[in-house]
């Protein structure tokens, strides 16, 4: 599990208000209807955002970071990434996530991203006028590389700990082998103390990113493991207000004021 089930995401340190949070079901390219939550800003800066949740799919923890995006100023829909295998409706702790996510599909999470995307450039969403993902573990290896989707039109996208590396039980794609692929700027998050996420996998996507000239920025925050970015991880308070700072700031809504 990349976190706990009661686990929340940290408040950022811009916060104004909502306008509105909800839940709404996305239709995908081919049909398919897909299950999401979203978060109006009552002062858009213009900013939009995907959110693409880890390994639990749509978690209450990304439900509430929808809000929070959105009390910072940028529009935020959150979509789960089981719909097409276990329906759109709501599911408790005891989902067996883990016999869903290797029917993950590539192609398919790709048609889902799309439609998030559409429906934040919608007046519904927001109409925004810079678009970023940002997504979690196996949601932050699926943000990354979105970046070499051009069609999207993306400001931006941002992965909180996503495998940068190497094959997936998913078939998603490794980000660092679409690197010459991207098209626009990168923010990549890392817990120094991740077990599961070596200094060398850093590194290589940094490097390959750096090659292909891309803008981008990876930011590691020492001593702190995989999903540091928890309400009640007290102890890494410090590393999730700076990648809240970070994330903002990637997103230019970094100057509003508290």
């Amino acid at each position: 599990m990349c976190v706990d089930a009661d686990a929340r995401p940290p408040l950022p340190p811009i916060r104004g208000a909502a306008l509105d949070s909800h839940d709404l079901t996305l239709t995908a390219a081919d049909g398919t209807h897909v299950a999401a939550h979203a978060a109006r800003a009552a002062e858009p800066s213009g900013a939009g955002i995907v959110i693409l949740p880890d390994v639990r799919g749509l978690h209450p923890f990304f439900d509430e970071l929808a809000l929070r995006f959105a009390e910072a100023g940028a529009e935020a829909v959150a979509f789960d990434t089981f719909s097409r295998t276990a329906g759109t409706g709501k599911r408790d702790d005891d989902f067996d996530y883990q016999s869903h996510v290797p029917l993950i599909r590539h192609e398919t999470l790709n048609q889902d991203v799309a439609a998030a995307a559409a429906y934040l450039r919608s007046p519904e969403g927001g109409a925004v006028d810079r678009l970023f993902t940002i997504g979690f573990c196996l949601g932050g290896r699926a943000s990354l590389v979105q970046g070499a989707r051009p069609e999207l039109g993306l400001a931006g996208v941002i992965g909180f700990y996503g495998f940068p590396t190497g094959d997936h039980r998913t078939g998603l794609p490794a980000p660092t082998d679409l690197a010459d692929r991207f098209t626009c700027p990168v923010l990549a998050i890392f817990g120094g103390a991740d077990q599961a996420i070596p200094a060398e996998a850093r590194d290589a996507f940094d490097r390959a990113l750096s090659t292909a000239g891309i803008e981008h920025r990876v930011a590691v925050y020492d001593g702190a493991p995989h999903s540091f970015f928890d309400r009640k991880a007290q102890q890494y308070a410090d590393a999730s207000a700076d990648a809240w700072r970070q994330v903002l700031d990637f997103m230019g809504v970094g100057g509003r004021q508290s």
